[in-house]
């Protein structure tokens, strides 16, 4: 991941969206409809990247950043894991003479 500087926030699409539909207390239907209108705010979000890099480097556990839920974060973090040990684990190739 990039090292950002943390002026990026001030750039977001989200700035002047209403903070509580990035981190929906509700389940169910009604936390699934705020989610979805969160990431299309994110969507068009210039510094999407940004924000989705922050949230893996600072290890996001609520709300909605670059555009991903906590669900879908841990589903990266875990992939990104297994192929990192499957690459470590792997024996080193051998060159034929």
């Amino acid at each position: 991941m990039t090292e950002y500087a943390t002026d990026w926030r001030a750039t977001g699409a989200c700035l002047s969206a209403d903070p509580d539909l990035f981190f929906p207390i509700a389940t169910g239907t009604v936390a699934a409809v705020q989610i979805k209108k969160a990431q299309h705010i994110c969507a068009g979000c210039r510094v999407r990247k940004e924000c989705f890099d922050f949230a893996m480097r600072s290890g996001e556990t609520h709300g909605v950043w670059g555009g991903t839920t906590p669900e879908e974060r841990t589903r990266f973090r875990r992939r990104r894991t297994r192929l990192a040990r499957r690459a470590w684990q792997r024996p080193p190739a051998t060159r034929a003479s």
